[in-house]
């Protein structure tokens, strides 16, 4: 029987492929984790953005509001100012119908720095607002940036 010869050039060249397989996969699955975390966020920031507007200007949720400033947004909103905002709110009362919340997230860099505006048209008994809240996701947890609260004239 004839002995197959290997050649050592061949078998140099099949390791190459297997290892070219490999990091292909590898950057495969790093961008499939990338836009798949990426979706999650975008769904996590409209839930959170949406939740916002419903907790302050519905339920006005003065707990909800404070825990989740952002630091720049706690000097704006310090406690006695986050009270004042929370009871301007209160004065319009019970919203009438429900709150449709239009915003969208946008990532600063790609697929990092989350960051959304969510605006609001409420109609309350006495008059209608606006509610603006810009929201973002820095490291740990979703927090509130701004918000604005423009009631419109009395009726």
């Amino acid at each position: 029987m004839k002995e197959m010869k290997v050649n050592p050039q061949s078998k140099s060249s099949g390791q190459v492929l297997v290892i070219v397989i490999i990091v292909l996969a590898l950057i495969g699955a790093g961008f499939w984790w990338l836009f798949s975390n990426k979706e999650a966020m975008a769904k996590e920031g409209r839930a959170f953005g949406r939740e916002a507007v419903q907790r302050i200007a519905v339920q006005h949720d003065l707990n909800f509001f404070a825990s989740h400033l952002s630091p720049e947004a706690r000097l704006q909103f310090p406690p006695s100012a986050q009270q004042d905002f929370i009871g301007r709110i209160q004065k319009l009362g019970t919203p009438a119908g429900s709150v449709d919340v239009q915003g969208d997230i946008t990532f600063q860099s790609q697929f990092f720095e989350p960051r959304g505006n969510f605006h609001a048209r409420i109609n309350y008994p006495a008059r209608g607002a606006e509610i603006n809240v810009a929201i973002s996701h820095p490291v740990g947890r979703w927090q509130i940036d701004d918000v604005a609260f423009a009631p419109d004239q009395e009726r």
